[in-house]
């Protein structure tokens, strides 16, 4: 169970952002001005692409800003949490 939840954490925001580009390429290319900057946010900052996008209509304002920095601090989580656990097979 364990090793389904880490293929979901890792995999889920990135083939959901995928599909949502595909199905609504116009969505993306207004919040984006050239291909490589949501390629690289899928690959490396998933659930803060993904934020972007939700709160990209409008405008980012306001409380948009705090949905933004909490997608962020899950990304880093993400990829920080790894290690944090696995600290002690490390060898010194």
């Amino acid at each position: 169970m364990c090793c389904f939840y880490t293929i979901l954490i890792l995999l889920g925001p990135r083939f959901a952002s995928i599909i949502w580009w595909i199905a609504n390429p116009i969505r993306w290319d207004l919040a984006f001005s050239s291909v490589i900057w949501p390629i690289l946010g899928i690959l490396f900052l998933p659930w803060t692409t993904l934020m972007y996008m939700l709160v990209f209509p409008g405008g980012v304002n306001g409380f948009d800003w705090v949905w933004l920095g909490l997608a962020v601090v899950g990304d880093l989580g993400m990829y920080a949490g790894g290690g944090f656990r696995n600290r002690d097979r490390i060898p010194v």
